[in-house]
């Protein structure tokens, strides 16, 4: 009785080695069973980049509502509040040879901005590309408030939303009228979010040329942009001084973008008959970059209003900017004299 169980434990062991040493053969395995050397790690899947906002580069991937504020800059409406805040900070002549700013907002949005000011016509020629933003400013000519009404944006000056301004005190009048961004964008609900409006971020190109500083001319006011390696970005004077923020600190910007328009006289004009400069920001131009502590020769074009302004190297490349705030300074090679 022993030898017939020692051949059926021999004839068992045989049936399962046999798929074993099917396997050990030198064909392949088969598809989708391809062995794993031990203690070899398994491939780390590509992380996601995260999603950076449209006007700054930065990371963030909310897509906030749009306010556009006109505000003061002379001296007498210095320091201004909220600027430091600004996505995109747009320098436009003005009557008189003076400039004006228009500060663009969506990423990040200040409680308090200003001093506001009036609105005029160039402005009504750069929101578009920001599909119907809110506008906040503060009185226009009245032969142009019928077009302010046509435009793409939700109107928030003073006169429409008045309960969102106030007067700050220790300033003297028109240069003490503030607004409160919430109860603004509160009265434009339907204003557009941050979209793509042409801007490219990243590493700069290559033709840069080491610059420390770069001034621009209007007839009554001059910019210079100072590079600071400490502070990482363009420094700001005007008129000789530093352009100091009320929130503390000198203003500057990662990005300064001198873009050189075609600007003329307007039909319209203030009460001592000084004209209004219109200043062109659709067709095509040349610009100059400042990034890195370096000058870098650009092309931009915008081919409709509702289009974004791009930026290109002198080869057609994109013209990447840093990370960050963007000046936008809409210059001219002979600028108009009101």
């Amino acid at each position: 009785m022993r030898v017939p169980r020692m051949i059926a434990v021999t004839l068992a062991g045989i049936a399962v080695l046999a798929p074993a040493a099917a396997c050990s053969s030198d064909d392949p395995a088969p598809a989708g069973n391809a062995p794993v050397a031990a203690g070899e790690p398994s491939a780390a899947p590509t992380p996601t980049p995260e999603p950076t906002h449209p006007f700054t580069g930065l990371p963030g991937a909310a897509r906030r509502p749009v306010l556009a504020v006109k505000i003061e800059n002379t001296s007498a409406g210095k320091p201004q509040l909220g600027l430091k805040s600004a996505d995109i900070v747009y320098v436009e002549q003005v009557e008189a040879g003076l400039t004006r700013l228009m500060a663009i907002f969506s990423s990040k949005i200040p409680a308090k901005v200003g001093p506001v000011r009036s609105a005029r016509i160039s402005d009504l020629h750069i929101v578009p590309q920001f599909g119907k933003p809110a506008f906040a400013y503060s009185g226009a000519q009245t032969k142009m408030l019928p077009i302010i009404a046509q435009a793409s944006l939700f109107d928030v000056s003073d006169s429409r939303a008045p309960g969102a301004y106030f007067r700050q005190p220790g300033r003297f009048a028109p240069y003490n009228l503030f607004a409160n961004t919430r109860q603004l964008l509160a009265k434009a609900p339907g204003a557009s979010k941050a979209k793509d409006i042409g801007l490219t971020f990243g590493d700069a190109p290559e033709g840069g040329v080491p610059r420390k500083a770069y001034t621009v001319k209007y007839p009554a006011a001059r910019f210079t942009f100072a590079w600071s390696e400490a502070a990482g970005k363009w420094l700001i004077w005007q008129d000789g001084k530093k352009d100091m923020a009320a929130e503390g600190g000198q203003l500057g910007a990662p990005t300064i973008v001198v873009q050189y328009t075609k600007t003329e006289r307007s039909e319209f004009h203030d009460k001592n008959q000084s004209y209004t400069p219109l200043v062109h920001t659709t067709g095509e131009g040349n610009a100059i970059v400042l990034r890195d502590g370096q000058a870098f020769k650009a092309r931009w074009s915008r081919e409709k209003e509702e289009d974004g302004t791009v930026f290109t190297t002198p080869d057609g490349k994109p013209m990447n900017f840093a990370p960050g705030q963007v000046w936008v300074v809409l210059a001219s090679r002979k600028p108009v004299i009101p």
